[in-house]
């Protein structure tokens, strides 16, 4: 099959998979889905001996793996799959991480890392940044309520592909896992002064309007971060790493 053959049965493979298809929008949102068994392809990119060349730097475990799995397609084919480009010229799509292993996953008890929810987010870029602390902290998963969907291009963008090193769900407020409900609040007790256990749900409320009343009324215990008086709020991504570290992360190698 000639280079032409092989990225025209690329482009037809894509056209098939991307409506039910995640979005792996880069080279490191792709090598994150790969280390962490997303079932990927196809994979495209507009200069192919540059991604490996960056595979070699960054990922080198991936190298082989990548030279079989790219497959290399005009820049403007590219740009017609992908809207918005990323500067590395990768993209590929891959499958949805199993919804029930997922919830399977944060129902276990006793779990051994907490799930953070938050509470109707508005911001992709703040659920992606913190489904990747999430990811890196081992936490078990990240569950949204409301309507934007966890798994959207942009916040799996923001998130490095790390979504398939957890899991990530969107439920209904009634439908959270089991555990105790630690919830951010301005009023609650000093995060300092109290232990975060293994299996506690840990929520956050939405950059706009913060916690709702409803998963307020829910709650286990408030928490409040450390915060200068004057100074309103941190960023989203910010108190989930605040609160997270507070939790202990995974035990040193």
């Amino acid at each position: 099959m000639t280079q032409d053959d092989a990225g025209a049965a690329v482009l037809r493979a894509w056209g098939a998979a991307a409506p039910d298809a995640v979005l792996l929008d880069g080279f490191h949102a792709l090598k994150h889905a790969l280390r962490f068994g997303a079932r990927v392809g196809p994979a495209v990119t507009s200069d192919k001996a540059a991604a490996l060349a960056l595979a070699a730097e960054l990922a080198d475990d991936l190298t082989d793996v990548l030279r079989e799995l790219l497959v290399e397609v005009p820049a403007q084919a590219l740009r017609e799959l992908v809207p918005r480009v990323h500067p590395t010229g990768v993209a590929a799509l891959a499958a949805r991480r199993d919804r029930q292993a997922n919830l399977d996953a944060m129902a276990q008890l006793p779990r051994t890392s907490p799930v953070v929810v938050l509470d109707n987010p508005r911001n992709l870029g703040n659920v992606g940044a913190v489904i990747r602390l999430a990811a890196g902290f081992g936490a078990t998963g990240v569950v949204t309520t409301g309507d934007l969907d966890p798994w959207h291009p942009n916040a799996v963008r923001s998130g490095a592909g790390l979504h398939y090193a957890t899991a990530v769900e969107r439920l209904p407020l009634e439908e959270l896992p089991p555990g105790p409900l630690y919830v951010l609040d301005p009023e609650g007790e000093d995060i300092r002064s109290l232990a975060v256990p293994d299996d506690a749900l840990i929520a956050f409320g939405s950059e706009r309007h913060g916690i709702s009343p409803e998963l307020r009324a829910r709650a286990t215990r408030l928490v409040a971060l450390p915060m200068r008086p004057q100074v309103s709020s941190y960023n989203l991504a910010t108190s989930v790493a605040m609160t997270l570290f507070h939790w202990g992360g995974p035990a040193p190698a």
